[in-house]
């Protein structure tokens, strides 16, 4: 009973990692990634389909991005989706071709990005201490209907906090990384 909660907590956890790089990955850098688009939803026929499933998109240097839509009726619904975007860029087309160019960041733009990271990263490690208290409620439960001992309850809890300093320690990486590049640029 203790490994279902140890390993439950530990893939919630490491699920709370990926979701903040997820969600760092979609910040834009001044950069060029096909991540800052994968958002991007495109008015299909009637649908709303993600940009990828109509386009193709390129990096074609480190600070443009190229679109190509697979049909020629799609470069209006394209343009369109970009500009309703939270990216704030405004796209340039020349006849199929749809180009992204990042600008460069200036230094105020990147401390508040570098504060939003930041803020990202306390939301994670939050999710991450409620996952600790949710294990750990699991654990007393336990105690208490005298399913496991007090010893058992004590190393559980030792295995679940270690679980928990290392997502921290993830979490405090990936967001360091998202910082030094937005510092580095």
């Amino acid at each position: 009973m203790i490994a279902t909660i140890k390993q439950d907590a530990q893939q919630r956890m490491s699920k709370s990692v990926d979701a903040l790089k997820h969600e760092l990955q979609r910040l834009r850098t001044g950069r060029a990634s096909t991540a800052l688009v994968e958002h991007i939803k495109v008015n299909y026929y009637g649908s709303d389909v993600p940009l990828s499933q109509v386009a193709n998109v390129v990096v074609s240097d480190a600070r443009s991005l190229t679109i190509t839509p697979w049909e020629k009726n799609m470069v209006q619904p394209v343009e369109k989706a970009i500009l309703a975007s939270d990216l704030g860029l405004n796209p340039t087309t020349a006849g199929t071709t749809i180009r992204l160019i990042m600008p460069a960041l200036t230094e105020e733009r990147r401390k508040d990005l570098a504060k939003h990271v930041s803020h990202e990263g306390e939301n994670a490690k939050i999710a991450i201490r409620n996952i600790r208290r949710d294990a750990l409620h699991q654990v007393k439960e336990l105690l208490k209907d005298k399913q496991i001992t007090e010893d058992e309850e004590r190393r559980a809890d030792d295995e679940v906090q270690k679980l928990t300093d290392k997502s921290i320690k993830d979490v405090d990486a990936v967001v360091k990384a998202k910082e030094d590049e937005l510092m580095a640029l």
